[in-house]
């Protein structure tokens, strides 16, 4: 559990060798590069450091529901004639409908007027006709208009008018707007609709033939995400005369193959450790049992370099404040079961194998905080059975529900803060941390004992506590040198502005209480769902006990996705806002290694 240390490697050769030395760094595959080129006027110019016109193309020929018979052997297959052709028609298709749907609006405006054709311009004298639509009702307003106008035909309902004028009326001049049926007629705008009609058939069809080469694309995609990379890095280099520079950060055990590359090649390599003006990227280090927390922690925002990583405490807290969101050990148990349906498939992938982790360590949290509580789709177990022996937790005790919640809350920001002094050591960072820990400890124990029969030295330990943090975060709550008058007040006023804090760590622990009352909320809505259900199955003989059963299908279902919604946004949001705020200070990016894609069908 670990921000790995990374050295900045300098690679140096000559120029005819470049491209085999970045391909070569490629199979290697540890380097995250670092440009050596000052930032393009026109970003956009530059190289992606993705195949995102295959990408587009794979995407485009998967929306496709009735796929052709795969193409399997690569002999003759050309990837950039392929995704050109498939975007080519992605384009088309986008043409062809934009201009069938306008001649379809254009021909529902016609339809009305029936099918004629506008005289030519020269027997008008300039003059252009203008076509309105107007409501019985308002034919009397024409009689102000100073146009010349005609009506051509009427209903009961509607009234047809021509207006003729060389430029068109104000807006304000009819009571409702110009029909807009263009210098086509009908008959020939319903032609052309035909022949887009016949067109977007073709197109259609080309698409679907086009699908042949989905699996091709897919296992050449890797070779497209290479190229583009490398063509990325090209453009990240130094190059002077007959030479050229790479650079890019190393972990410490890169260094042996980088060595033995450049020996073999005859290259120059300057190794150098990163120090503190550096700004590294972040690179995460984990044992496989709780990798899961380290994409929980990139899902949000990764630690600086010179800070600590958060994943391991994010992958436990995360699991147990999951599981007294849900308070439920038979939704635990039915996550339980869907995940061994799905579990081969979710090891598929690196990413599926941590995740897979992840949902049986929530499975396992749930079903044992859902034990403790008591709780089986909404039914309590019998108290004289096993079941009934565990039931240690009662959610309708607030009084217990809320302290737990809330000691929770200062358990988890206490070990930010000590994480957070660890890191900062010797600086005011550092220092405000060990402050704000004796001030959540001294005001939880004070908060908890009150009213309770404690030694009388407890109380007062407590708020000794809450002193010394407080006159820590004060007085040593800055890294100012005093060397007047002047750097003494603001060294003052920078405590000062430390213990503002003092409100946000009331709130903060507060948050805490949102897993009592979230779990407390589900646990009412099983019980709801299940009352219902079996006043129905009373009050409706015969009937009620369908609708018993779609009630309590419906119900708990609902509640199972409202306690998945609820157990994963609150659940990240207590680490990723209360816990994050106090235990990291600064936001890094990253680690990307410049390497060869996997391949992927």
């Amino acid at each position: 559990m670990s921000i790995l240390s990374l050295n900045r490697l300098t690679v140096a050769g000559l120029a005819g060798d470049k491209d085999a030395v970045l391909q070569a760094l490629q199979d290697l595959g540890c380097l995250h590069l670092i440009p050596l080129r000052p930032a393009p006027r026109e970003p956009e110019k530059e190289p992606s450091g993705h195949a995102v016109e295959a990408l587009q193309a794979l995407r485009y020929l998967q929306d496709v529901r009735d796929k052709r018979r795969q193409v399997r052997d690569a002999a003759g297959f050309d990837l950039e004639a392929t995704v050109r052709a498939v975007l080519a028609n992605q384009q088309r298709r986008r043409e062809v409908s934009d201009r069938r749907d306008a001649l379809a609006v254009r021909a529902a405006e016609l339809e009305p007027w029936g099918d004629f054709r506008l005289p030519p311009e020269a027997d008008l004298a300039g003059r252009k006709l203008w076509f309105y639509i107007l409501p019985r009702r308002q034919l009397s307003q024409l009689e102000g208009l100073e146009l010349p106008w005609q009506v051509v035909h009427r209903d009961n309902r509607h009234a047809w008018v021509v207006v003729i004028h060389a430029e068109e009326p104000p807006r304000d001049a009819l009571p409702v707007p110009r029909t807009k049926t263009g210098a086509l007629s009908l008959s020939e705008v319903r032609r052309r609709l035909e022949a887009a009609e016949l067109e977007m058939e073709e197109v259609q069809a080309e698409h679907q033939a086009l699908t042949r080469w989905i699996f091709l694309l897919s296992s050449h995609l890797a070779e497209a995400e290479d190229q583009a990379q490398l063509l990325q890095a090209h453009a990240q280099t130094r190059d002077e005369d007959s030479l050229f520079l790479v650079q890019g950060w190393a972990p410490d055990a890169a260094l042996e193959p980088v060595q033995a590359l450049t020996d073999a090649r005859g290259l120059a390599l300057l190794v150098e450790p990163a120090n503190p003006e550096d700004a590294p990227p972040t690179l995460l280090d984990n044992p496989p049992a709780i990798a899961a927390g380290q994409d929980l922690v990139a899902f949000y925002q990764v630690p600086a370099y010179d800070a600590w990583d958060p994943s391991r405490v994010l992958f436990f807290s995360f699991a147990a404040f999951f599981a007294m969101i849900l308070s439920d050990a038979g939704y635990a148990l039915l996550l339980g079961i869907l995940l061994l349906l799905y579990w081969g498939r979710l090891g598929r992938s690196e990413l599926g194998q941590r995740m897979r982790v992840l949902s049986a360590t929530l499975v396992g949290t749930s079903t044992l905080w859902g034990v403790l509580v008591g709780s089986y789709f909404g039914f309590a177990p019998a108290p004289e059975g096993v079941l009934g022996q565990l039931h240690l937790l009662d959610l309708n005790d607030f009084g217990t529900m809320m302290r737990i919640s809330v000691g929770i809350g200062v358990a988890h920001l206490i070990m930010a803060n000590l994480e957070m002094a660890g890191a900062q050591r010797g600086r005011a960072a550092g220092r405000v941390a060990i402050g704000w820990i004796a001030v959540m400890l001294g005001a939880f124990s004070l908060w908890i004992t009150q009213g309770a029969a404690v030694p009388e030295w407890v109380p007062v330990t407590a708020q000794a506590l809450m002193g010394v943090g407080f006159a820590v975060v004060l007085l040593l709550g800055s890294d100012r040198r005093i060397d007047g008058v002047k750097a003494f007040f603001l060294r003052i006023f920078d405590g000062l502005s430390s213990l503002a804090r003092v409100t946000q760590a009331f709130g903060d622990v507060l948050s805490y209480l949102r897993l009592f009352a979230l779990g407390l909320a589900s646990a009412s809505m099983a019980m709801t769902f299940n009352g219902l259900a079996r006043d129905a199955a009373t009050e409706l003989p015969g009937i009620g006990l369908l609708l018993a059963i779609l009630i309590l299908l419906a119900g708990h279902t609902l509640n199972l996705l409202l306690g998945l919604m609820s157990g994963v946004v609150h659940g990240l949001r207590l680490n990723f806002i209360e816990f994050y705020n106090w235990a990291l200070a600064g936001e890094g990016y990253p680690f990307k290694p410049f390497k060869r894609t996997e391949l992927r069908e």
